[in-house]
């Protein structure tokens, strides 16, 4: 297959913003062009936060007034920094992209890749199930956007229904040095992402069983094996992740 005809999108956290893992598959494979709209701190999910200075709810990314959207983690009771981080989530991501392919910013994605779930909380999984209900996203009651299973759906759906030609893969979060963390993830994993990923016929990556980032190797309040600080993968540990993710996303192209 030629890999220079065809172009890479992707969409994550902060494991995955800017120059990291899929930029190693982008070389590897030799894609066409590499289109990455993820920022640090992201969910799946739309949310509502609330502090003692008001609420705010994710908004659409065309929306009149859209504030942006940021990756800051830090306390704050600043409403429009709240606003920019209830936004920071895959639904805005993929309306992001949308738009930037309109607007010639982005190509027609070939493959695209979604990477997400390390900051999910486990409350906001949702029912798998549920959430594969009907055919159609406009006015379906049973996907709910403030939930993983419900947003995973809707992205991958969204992708698929605009980029029908794209083949679409979902990465696991990869094992972090926090057991408790992994513990985490491995149930989102058995929860959500298999079933929404079958559900909707998409390749579903495992980096978190076996990309090689091994919680044993980690440390968690400073540098190990591959990771900086326990969760955010150094250069060796993004080269790893990368190199594991074009040999499975390659070979399930061919």
């Amino acid at each position: 297959m030629d890999f220079s005809k065809m172009n890479f999108g992707v969409d994550g956290d902060s494991i995955t913003a800017g120059d990291q893992w899929s930029a190693h598959v982008y070389r590897r494979l030799g894609f066409a062009s590499h289109h990455n709209v993820a920022v640090g701190s992201a969910v799946w999910y739309k949310r509502t936060i609330t502090t003692a200075q008001g609420s705010v709810t994710t908004q659409s990314y065309d929306d009149p007034g859209f504030a942006g959207i940021s990756g800051g983690w830090l306390e704050t009771d600043d409403l429009n920094e709240l606003q920019m981080r209830a936004n920071n989530c895959a639904v805005v991501h993929v309306q992001h992209f949308l738009a930037d392919v309109r607007s010639g910013a982005a190509q027609k994605p070939d493959v695209f890749a979604f990477a997400m779930g390390t900051n999910d909380d486990l409350s906001c999984l949702g029912d798998p199930e549920k959430a594969l209900r009907g055919k159609q996203l406009d006015g379906n009651p049973d996907i709910d956007l403030f939930t993983e299973a419900g947003a995973m759906r809707w992205c991958i759906q969204t992708i698929g229904e605009n980029f029908p030609d794209a083949r679409i893969f979902v990465l696991t979060p990869i094992q972090a040095a926090d057991p408790r963390h992994n513990a985490k993830i491995e149930r989102q994993i058995s929860e959500v992402f298999t079933k929404i990923a079958g559900g909707m016929s998409v390749q579903l990556i495992d980096c978190f069983h076996g990309c090689g980032i091994c919680e044993k190797y980690e440390t968690e309040n400073g540098e190990g094996r591959y990771l900086r600080d326990g969760l955010h993968p150094k250069e060796n540990g993004q080269a790893l992740e990368g190199a594991f993710a074009a040999v499975e996303i390659g070979r399930r192209l061919y």
